[in-house]
């Protein structure tokens, strides 16, 4: 057995019924072992009683959604507005993290969490299906009380892998990619979750918890593709006694749609990064042990 572990993680599962599928066909594929299920997604009893049956070996994930769509909670003032849509930003969610006079911010994202946490674990026993792991949309539980927050949830669910955020910096051979606006973006984001996850890592020591040693995906976030996730480990070549993940958004959609998140379904499709990654030394599993 390798002592470098790959996982390629679909994140959103459960927003709509083309993550779902995506996810689904990325399993048969091979390569995809590992999902992140998101409790408020409107393709939620989709992804619970339609994919998860199908896939015995997927290892679900929880997937915090702070950011988009409703709560599970009603009344949330510090989360979201009068429609209970969520209405922060990630700055926003910074803020008031950080702010020790808003007491009832955390209150409501604990009961929030909870909800969220709970209503995964529900679904996802019922089915059958493998709860390995804690992640947020948009990152969310990147930031530092927050991340606490998520780790003392975590060790008392009995869930003990939580994600970290440190990317190893690499570039890959495409201009077009460099010149996009979205890219000077991602790398103030890899500084940010850098800066986060040195803070981070305490708190996963502090509660026992484990967690991945390395992300691919943020620097080239909505620009993933094969070309990305081969440079990415292959800058991590040197490391051993590894956990490297993954992180993309794949769709496949119904009426032929081509776009970023396509594109990332392919990832799931492609034997031949498949046969790289396994050439590379890396086992490609998920986080069940």
């Amino acid at each position: 057995m390798s002592d470098k572990k790959f996982i390629l993680n679909a994140d959103d599962f459960g927003m709509s019924k083309a993550f779902n599928t995506a996810v689904l066909e990325g399993y048969g594929a091979g390569i995809l072992k590992s999902t992140s299920l998101v409790a408020n997604g409107e393709a939620f009893e989709d992804a619970i009683k339609k994919v998860i049956p199908q896939c015995p070996e997927l290892g679900v994930g929880i997937h915090l959604n702070i950011i988009e769509g409703k709560s599970l909670i009603s009344n949330q003032r510090e989360l979201t507005d009068a429609n209970g849509n969520f209405n922060n930003s990630y700055l926003k969610l910074i803020l008031k993290a950080y702010n020790p006079k808003n007491s009832e911010f955390m209150e409501e994202l604990e009961k929030e969490f909870r909800a969220q946490i709970e209503k995964d674990i529900n679904g996802i026993k019922e089915v059958g299906g493998h709860i390995t792991h804690i992640d947020s949309h948009v990152h969310t539980h990147a930031i530092p009380p927050i991340f606490e927050l998520v780790c003392k949830l975590a060790k008392e669910y009995g869930i003990n892998q939580v994600r970290t955020q440190y990317e190893y910096f690499y570039t890959v051979p495409d201009i077009l990619m460099h010149t996009n606006i979205k890219y000077p973006i991602n790398l103030i984001k890899i500084a940010l979750l850098a800066f986060f996850t040195m803070q981070n890592k305490a708190k996963i020591k502090k509660y026992e918890l484990k967690t991945n040693d390395y992300l691919i995906g943020v620097g080239y976030t909505s620009m993933m593709n094969n070309l990305t996730i081969s440079y990415g480990l292959s800058a991590l070549r040197n490391k051993s006694d590894i956990t490297a993940e993954a992180l993309i958004h794949p769709c496949r959609y119904e009426d032929g749609t081509i776009d970023n998140h396509f594109t990332e379904y392919r990832i799931t499709q492609s034997q031949k990064l498949k046969e790289k990654i396994e050439r590379m030394g890396y086992e490609i599993g998920n986080y069940i042990e």
